[in-house]
């Protein structure tokens, strides 16, 4: 299935690709043939990953700084990408959160998260979605969600409200869209650990054994979801739309993954809030 020239002539845009989960995406693209362009807010990060990605794989891969926030700049962004040529797949991955006590959510920390998770995919699919419907041109979104979107999830209200909705838009654009040749599909994984993720989510003092009690008893490996999303967005998955592929090794059927934080003390929620204030 995953043989050389799976993705050939295939041009990808990856939302947060420069680092995590986005990179490990975007170099399995590569070695299967795309063509990539990886967007983030920090040009420096992406032209390191990029500059990787080339040496490692020999594949072509543009880098456009921009703050998919911002409608604007995700239109800007869109209008450069097609003067090369259009898209054909967009993956939804870049997005944010953070563990807090809802009731000490602030509007602007609500808002952190919402924006790039939400607002940042809906503004890309719609950019997207729009050009190839004007040019009667195919293409498939990804979008990156979250079991929460299945079992919600405390103490990360906002995330677990923006990918339920992101999985609403798929759905509702899978027909909507269906019909013009456009498919929308997600996936949602569990822990597949990273560096930034982790730090806002697994910070010192929560409880480390949540990898041993997943049913298969470890975290997810990157490649694991790099092949997932390679398949769902080949024309081999050309007959799946709005559908979201869980890779969780079964972890949510036991717990929706917030339940050690329901045990936390007052004053570990405080040091937590001042250690998210510090950075």
């Amino acid at each position: 299935m995953f043989e050389t020239g799976l993705l050939k002539d295939k041009r990808i845009l990856v939302t947060g690709g420069g680092s995590g989960l986005g990179a490990a995406m975007a170099h399995r693209f590569l070695a299967l043939g795309a063509e990539l362009v990886i967007c983030g807010r920090k040009l420096d990060r992406l032209e390191a990953a990029a500059s990787k990605m080339r040496e490692e794989t020999g594949g072509k891969v543009t880098t456009i700084a921009c703050d998919i926030r911002d409608g604007t700049a995700v239109e800007s962004m869109m209008d450069a990408i097609w003067r090369g040529a259009p898209l054909d797949i967009l993956v939804n991955n870049a997005a944010a959160t953070f563990i807090a006590q809802s009731e000490h959510l602030s509007f602007r920390a609500a808002d952190a998260i919402l924006a790039p998770t939400l607002h940042g995919a809906m503004y890309c699919t719609l950019a997207a979605g729009k050009r190839w419907i004007d040019g009667k041109h195919g293409g498939v979104v990804l979008s990156i969600l979250s079991t929460s979107t299945i079992t919600g999830r405390a103490f990360t209200v906002p995330s677990a409200m923006a990918k339920s909705a992101v999985l609403a838009m798929t759905k509702s654009l899978a027909v909507e869209w269906g019909p013009k040749g456009i498919r929308t599909v997600a996936i949602a994984p569990g822990p597949f650990p990273t560096a930034g993720a982790s730090g806002q989510l697994r910070p010192e003092g929560r409880d480390e054994g949540w990898a041993a009690r997943n049913p298969m008893g470890r975290a997810g490996e990157h490649p694991e979801l790099a092949d997932l999303a390679s398949f769902l967005v080949s024309d081999r998955a050309g007959y799946i739309n709005g559908e979201m592929v869980v890779i969780d090794g079964g972890a949510h059927l036991r717990s929706s993954g917030a339940e050690d934080l329901l045990r936390w003390t007052d004053a570990q929620w405080a040091e937590q809030r001042a250690a998210r204030s510090r950075a």
